[in-house]
């Protein structure tokens, strides 16, 4: 059958978790890399489609299409590995420790990074024929979300901070949603289903997406958004990194393993 049991797909998160543990470093870094790269074209063609249609939700019901292609080529988001890799060391899997758990999350991080900038500099000199002319109304789009979600969030001082936290923990709770989703079902149609509608209100929602900000975010700087480097990593980056790792293993990983994997004893009902 297509579908499969809690039981089985927790399992399967499990499994998965443990095998990116062991993966090399090389196959580990280009993963990242290209889930990063891909994720920064997939939010950078939503873009142009809100620009140009005027209509926020075309472009996420067409966002997830990149979210779909990297999973499917197995490339690999940090959202995802914060929720996936620390049930192999909960399950201790043979070797997984919190030390092996900290080295995936940090080249997974340094993979995604490298292949959001790359993207963000590609589209940068493509918009303005190598920064000869004005990148037009998506330059300017970019430019101005940046700032709102930046010195926006700088303007209300903690608050800000804890809102953007708070974007960050929903957007991986839905963002997993769509990874765990994918396994439900052993069919490429399922798997794409499963993941679409998660992804979408994810985005349509404007929460935050730790890797599509390191594509958005730069990107942004590029086309003129005036903010520093400094304010979209204190009032951007660390705030959603640290919210995407609640929002995938608190609200998705745990609850999974502890219910499907970690089971009680059912309960007796005396009569």
């Amino acid at each position: 059958m297509s579908y499969l049991e809690p039981s089985e797909f927790v399992t399967k998160m499990v499994d998965s978790g443990e095998s990116k543990v062991y993966m090399s470093t090389k196959d580990t870094v280009i993963r990242a890399y290209m889930a990063g790269a891909v994720l920064g074209l997939a939010a950078m063609f939503a873009i142009t489609v809100m620009v140009k249609t005027g209509s926020p939700l075309v472009g996420a019901l067409l966002f997830p299409v990149g979210f779909i292609m990297l999973y499917l080529m197995k490339f690999d988001l940090l959202t995802g590995v914060f929720t996936l890799v620390p049930l192999a060391w909960l399950d201790k899997r043979p070797g997984v420790t919190i030390g092996q758990v900290l080295r995936n999350w940090g080249l997974v991080f340094v993979g995604n990074l490298g292949g959001a900038l790359t993207v963000a500099f590609i589209m940068s000199f493509v918009l303005t024929y190598g920064y000869n002319v004005d990148g037009g109304a998506i330059a300017t789009k970019v430019a101005s979300i940046g700032e709102s979600r930046t010195l926006g969030y700088k303007e209300q001082g903690l608050d800000g901070w804890l809102t953007i936290f708070m974007r960050g923990m929903l957007c991986n709770w839905m963002v997993s949603m769509g990874v765990v989703g994918a396994m439900v079902s052993t069919s490429a149609t399922g798997k794409i289903v499963a993941m679409w509608m998660p992804v979408m209100l994810f985005f349509f929602m404007g929460f935050e997406h730790s890797i599509v900000n390191m594509f958005l975010f730069p990107f942004s700087i590029i086309m003129g958004g005036g903010f520093t480097v400094g304010d979209y990593l204190l009032w951007n980056e660390l705030p959603t990194v640290l919210g995407n790792l609640v929002g995938g293993l608190v609200f998705v990983g745990l609850p999974l393993y502890y219910t499907h994997v970690k089971t009680s004893p059912d309960r007796t009902i005396s009569k």
